[in-house]
């Protein structure tokens, strides 16, 4: 990995790994690849099999595995938290650097139907828990956005103007963003992005315009 300062360079890419039936309305699941100057990121990992805890949701698949995605050019994964439609995937980076907050991986593995273990503990899988803000790269922050669960945590991309953020579930849909309850929400709109890129919508969340 090579080093450089270059941080305006930072792109990121929505890929659909699924969708889900949720409310009666199929509901896309989407991982985002980060293309900082240093590393190659992905945000969430989405699922690869099907699940009997999860068949409520009926689950359509396009996992990375089955897509012309370069699995090996993955230099980190970034799991914003740990239900199963965001880690499922993680299997496929077995021996990569997993970032996420210590409470999310203390809960996946203490609380009951929150996820399914065996996702989480897949073979070769290795977290690196955080505690809090973490400057993962330059220009790229972890940051803790408790709220759709209590260790949940986004990507604030920063290249010198306004912040993105690749959020995941800090918001389910629009709405909760336009209209923001929980602290998760209140930090993300505190940060007054430019765009916030979230794992169920096909395309950014941006602040309305007066």
């Amino acid at each position: 990995m090579k080093k450089t300062n270059a941080c305006a360079s930072i792109t990121i890419t929505p890929i659909l790994v699924a969708d889900l039936l949720a409310e009666g309305e199929r509901m896309p699941v989407y991982v985002h690849v980060i293309d900082h100057p240093d590393a190659r990121i992905l945000v969430d990992t989405g699922m690869t099999e099907l699940h009997p805890a999860v068949a409520d949701l009926d689950p359509r698949l396009h996992p990375l595995s089955k897509q012309d995605f370069d699995l090996a050019g993955i230099d980190i994964v970034v799991n914003t938290h740990m239900h199963a439609d965001h880690c499922g995937g993680n299997h496929l980076f077995a021996g990569k650097p997993i970032y996420v907050q210590r409470r999310e991986l203390d809960d996946a593995h203490s609380e009951d139907d929150y996820t399914i273990r065996e996702w989480v503990d897949a073979p070769g899988v290795r977290y690196v828990p955080v505690d809090g803000e973490l400057e993962l790269l330059p220009g790229l922050r972890l940051v803790p956005a408790p709220g759709h669960t209590a260790g949940m945590q986004v990507v604030v991309v920063e290249t010198g103007g306004r912040p993105v953020v690749v959020g995941g579930d800090v918001a389910v849909w629009f709405g909760e963003l336009d209209e923001p309850h929980t602290e998760g929400q209140l930090r993300v709109r505190a940060l007054d992005p430019e765009l916030v890129w979230l794992a169920h919508e096909h395309k950014p969340w941006r602040p309305r315009t007066v």
